[in-house]
């Protein structure tokens, strides 16, 4: 058999969905957002138990309480990776059993998996971690935190890119996002999350970083995506489409449908609306 070679053409037809980090302060509507996509087509993954913001809306929900479940749903969700081992997670092994468990469930139906919230979720992977025999020291049996918070990094990395590896669907990760200020009044920000190696490595599995903020303008305070990491406001944000403006209306919906437009053709450079203005980006900076 040689080479398996896919085309542009069958690329470009090929269904593809997007993999969005949208982050936020408490409060500031992340799980609202979930009304914003195709309730029919859409299945919300509810780890906060904060579903009352999606009240009357019409949307699937599944509700894991246990990291377990979680890697379970993910397993069953992606499919199983045949590059690992059969005693190692996401493996044909625990595919076949995600699939005994679940093998009834049409999940063919749904263009979007929203994850509410990776926050919860690395708490989870957390306390899970702390139980495994490999966070304890072999000499005294105690925990040992340094251990715990490796695997913990190791755990929710594997869940993530495995979810991000679905190629056919869109899938939402929404975190908090915590500010902090330095010793020379400077803000910072992080995804608030278990241990530093999933917010540091996070960015770089996924296409888009998007940060839902309360912006002030002309006209008074208003909410709104910062999608481009060169904004005023230093907030983190990442857009692999080449598609998003710095600004956007925090609609979900509008944004992947943009995301999934077609590029415009060599030579033709793409006009940029601010959705606040409703002004071409171009035109404004002219």
């Amino acid at each position: 058999m040689g080479l398996q070679i896919i085309t542009a053409d069958q690329r470009m037809a090929e269904k593809k969905g997007h993999k969005i980090v949208v982050c936020g302060p408490s409060g500031v509507g992340k799980t609202t957002l979930a009304r914003t996509l195709e309730g029919n087509k859409t299945l919300f993954m509810d780890l906060e138990a904060g579903d009352a913001a999606i009240e009357g809306h019409p949307i699937d929900v599944i509700r894991p309480t246990s990291w377990q479940e979680c890697r379970d749903l993910a397993c069953f969700l992606g499919g199983p990776n045949q590059s690992l081992a059969d005693d190692q997670p996401y493996s044909q092994s625990h595919y076949d059993y995600a699939s005994s468990m679940y093998g009834d469930t049409d999940t063919d139906k749904y263009d979007t998996l929203f994850v509410d919230s990776i926050t919860v979720a690395g708490r989870l992977c957390f306390s899970w971690c702390q139980q495994q025999p490999e966070s304890r020291s072999d000499r005294t049996g105690k925990l040992d935190s340094r251990a715990a918070y490796g695997l913990h990094g190791r755990e929710m990395m594997a869940w993530l890119t495995h979810l991000q590896h679905i190629r056919e669907k869109n899938v939402i990760f929404v975190g908090i996002l915590d500010e902090t200020t330095d010793d020379y009044n400077r803000k910072q920000y992080s995804l608030q999350i278990e241990g530093s190696k999933t917010g540091r490595e996070l960015p770089g599995i996924v296409d888009e970083v998007i940060t839902m903020a309360v912006l002030t303008g002309e006209h008074g305070p208003y909410r709104g995506f910062v999608c481009q990491p060169l904004n005023e406001w230093g907030y983190p944000a990442k857009d692999r489409s080449g598609r998003l403006a710095t600004l956007e209306e925090p609609h979900l919906g509008k944004l992947i449908a943009k995301m999934s437009t077609q590029m415009p053709q060599e030579g033709k450079p793409l006009e940029f609306v601010n959705p606040i203005t409703q002004q071409s980006e171009e035109a404004s900076n002219a």
